[in-house]
């Protein structure tokens, strides 16, 4: 059976087949209504039946809760009587709906009939799964290049199709602020839109000589919260600080160190890398944030709030006068412990408004803020730092589940970036590093696969670094595989040859197995790629 991700018991109750016909109905039980709507929504439109309510004969789908299975468990039976979908919560039932989604055939992912008359067979099977990881994240940067809010919408149908329950939303960066914040409206009149773009990596020659940018309105996020929380997933929003905030300071410029350069003359940032230009440690820049805070928490009702932290330049406070009588008034020894102060302000901020920071490993420098939690992205080895300590822990290495990060070495690879990672690598991807004891292990919340869009400047190329290694992924966040070197790749390989009928169904721009198309290329596009194995650190 070509299900990815692969459930943990799968047992044949007959030989033969079972089929959904016009007759079929569907009976929610209390907790499954979303569920069902989602259903109808579907496999109702992708296989034209009509799978009206309720219903006494054996030709139903029933939806039901059933405690005894765990949280995001659930069970799928099919075995000549009604079809059984049953979940030990809302969300498990969700994902035995995909898996049931799955059982159709690739037509079920369609959004109308292509077959009139077709048969909907099912196999006549039991099948019993729940997730290894509660955070199975996948990370979307639309502040290097603009995501269009329905490009955000399928990403997280995308998402739901693979089991993936976290979406990590990067809004903000150097090169564009993409959340509209009604107190601070330049934001999004400065700060959305760039006078150019580099094509290719930084070092490329290449210009696209027009404005890039976009946002999404207040509504557009409630919209996207919305959309997501019906399919189980929660969104975490990103605003970066104290780096990555160009953007920000070009439509405030009070908001950058001005005693050290002219923050007015700063437009949003049209080159790649990492800005010199960071945010001043004032207590004007505080209270500005603070009233940014206060809307993305009235936005996004998700426990955990992303603040970057990561990759924050430190020149321009070392040589600010007003940076360093900051240092000497809070009497801390550096610019680390600089960082480590601005950070620890929104995590009280946070924590006292019932929600828990997160922020990328640098947030490690300079001593970790109390309840913070850690996306291990350097490697490793911040995210056992932090696991060591108590804190809990996302694992999103970059030399492991880095999408950006090119799939192949021959030449027709388009602008390549990175270390070589082949569909397998990420299929022997292991979150848990074997440095942590049990007790340790358990602050790794899970994992996350970060897409960053620098060198992706429309959906299409989303979508061929993307696919088919989220799939992959996925299924490492999901399922209960063996150690990275028992992992069964070959039986993998024969699931996706069913999978990747179910991506074209979905329209997916996906790198085929043998390479990428001739449209899919982008000759003479500068890259930055890196030639070994990458590090394990």
């Amino acid at each position: 059976m070509e299900l990815i991700p692969v459930p943990r018991h799968i047992s044949w109750n007959a030989p033969g087949y079972g089929s959904l016909d016009e007759e079929t109905r569907l009976e929610a039980r209390p907790g499954t209504e979303g569920v069902a709507r989602w259903l109808r929504a579907t496999v109702g439109a992708a296989t034209g039946l009509p799978l009206r309510e309720n219903g006494d004969s054996d030709n139903r789908i029933v939806l039901s809760i059933e405690p005894g299975l765990p949280p995001e468990g659930y069970r799928v039976v099919i075995d000549g009587h009604a079809r059984r979908v049953q979940g030990g919560d809302a969300a498990g039932v969700f994902w035995g709906a995909q898996t049931f989604r799955q059982l159709l055939g690739p037509d079920a992912f369609r959004r109308a009939p292509v077959r009139p008359g077709q048969d909907w067979d099912l196999p006549e099977v039991t099948i019993e799964d729940s997730p290894r990881f509660r955070w199975r994240g996948l990370m979307l940067d639309v502040a290097r290049h603009f995501m269009p809010k329905d490009g955000v919408l399928r990403y997280l149908d995308l998402m739901a199709a693979h089991k993936l329950n976290v979406f990590h939303f990067h809004l903000t960066d150097d090169q564009g602020w993409r959340l509209e914040i009604e107190r601070y409206p330049r934001l999004t009149e400065v700060g959305s839109w760039r006078a150019r773009t580099k094509f290719g990596h930084r070092a490329s020659p290449l210009w696209e000589e027009k404005p890039h940018g976009g946002f999404y309105t207040q509504d557009d996020i409630r919209e996207i919260v919305a959309f997501a929380a019906e399919r189980h997933i929660a969104v975490v929003p990103e605003i970066d600080i104290p780096g990555h905030s160009q953007a920000a300071i070009a439509a405030y410029p009070e908001l950058g160190n001005s005693d050290v350069i002219d923050t007015a003359s700063l437009g949003v940032w049209d080159d790649w890398g990492i800005s010199k230009n960071v945010l001043a440690p004032t207590d004007n820049t505080l209270r500005f944030y603070e009233g940014v805070f206060e809307e993305v928490l009235d936005l996004f009702p998700s426990a955990f709030i992303h603040i970057g932290g990561d990759e924050c330049a430190k020149d321009q406070w070392r040589q600010s006068p007003a940076a360093q009588a900051r240092i000497k008034e809070l009497g801390l020894a550096d610019e680390d412990e600089l960082q480590s102060w601005f950070i620890r302000h929104f995590d009280r901020r946070l924590g006292d408004r019932g929600r828990r920071l997160i922020g990328w490993d640098e947030i490690l420098d300079g001593g970790l803020a109390e309840g913070a939690a850690v996306s291990s992205w350097r490697g490793y080895a911040g995210g056992i730092t932090a696991a060591r300590a108590g804190h809990d822990v996302v694992m999103c290495p970059e030399q492991q589940v880095y999408l950006d990060h090119r799939q192949d070495g021959g030449a027709d690879e388009p602008v390549p970036i990175g270390y070589v990672r082949t569909l397998e690598d990420v299929y022997r991807f292991e979150p848990v590093p074997p440095q942590l004891t049990e007790e340790q292990a358990r602050h790794v919340l899970g994992t996350q696969a970060n897409v960053w869009t620098e060198v992706m400047e429309d959906h299409a190329r989303v979508d061929y670094q993307t696919f088919p290694r989220l799939a992959a992924f996925a299924e490492v966040a999901w399922s209960a595989l063996p150690a990275p070197a028992d992992r069964d790749f070959a039986d993998f390989e024969r699931r996706m040859a069913a999978h990747y009928r179910r991506l074209d169904a979905l329209g997916v721009a996906y790198r085929p197995p043998a390479g990428p198309r001739p449209w899919q290329r982008r000759p003479g596009v500068l890259g930055r790629p890196i030639e070994g194995a990458p590090p394990n650190v």
